[in-house]
């Protein structure tokens, strides 16, 4: 079974809406970890766009990138530039992606058009997370 590490600032939207497809998509193919270089909780936001989809990731937590320093991952996804830029040593022999999501959290305006900025980049997420399992799995 492949190890897949999501990477990502804070582990609150991208990484989690990642890693809820990523583990949707993969099955039994693979165990799926999302990671922050810092921690900044599950965005409820993300939990509930990831909802409407019916993906429950309520139960994830958000994870500093250190607490996983001995697994041995396959696949390291970085999903923001600021972790790819940032991301500590972490020994591994596992074949790095990159893919620089927008930032949902940073949306403005009122409640409907935030969601919907989350919408969107589920989506993007979605497709992404489709084909890398379709590829690599």
């Amino acid at each position: 079974m492949k190890k897949i590490l999501v990477l990502c600032t804070g582990n609150s939207c991208r990484s989690q809406i990642a890693e809820g497809y990523l583990r949707y998509f993969a099955g039994d193919k693979a165990e799926v970890y999302s990671a922050g270089v810092e921690t900044h909780g599950v965005n409820p936001r993300a939990i509930a766009t990831m909802a409407e989809d019916g993906i429950d990731i309520s139960g994830h937590t958000s994870n500093n990138i250190t607490e996983y320093r001995n697994i041995p991952f396959d696949y390291v996804i970085t999903v923001c530039d600021n972790a790819k830029e940032r991301c500590p040593f972490f020994p591994t022999t596992a074949r790095k992606f990159h893919e620089n999501f927008p930032d949902p959290a940073k949306a403005t305006g009122t409640e409907e058009e935030i969601m919907q900025q989350f919408r969107t980049v589920r989506q993007i997420i979605k497709d992404y997370t489709q084909s890398f399992v379709a590829a690599n799995l």
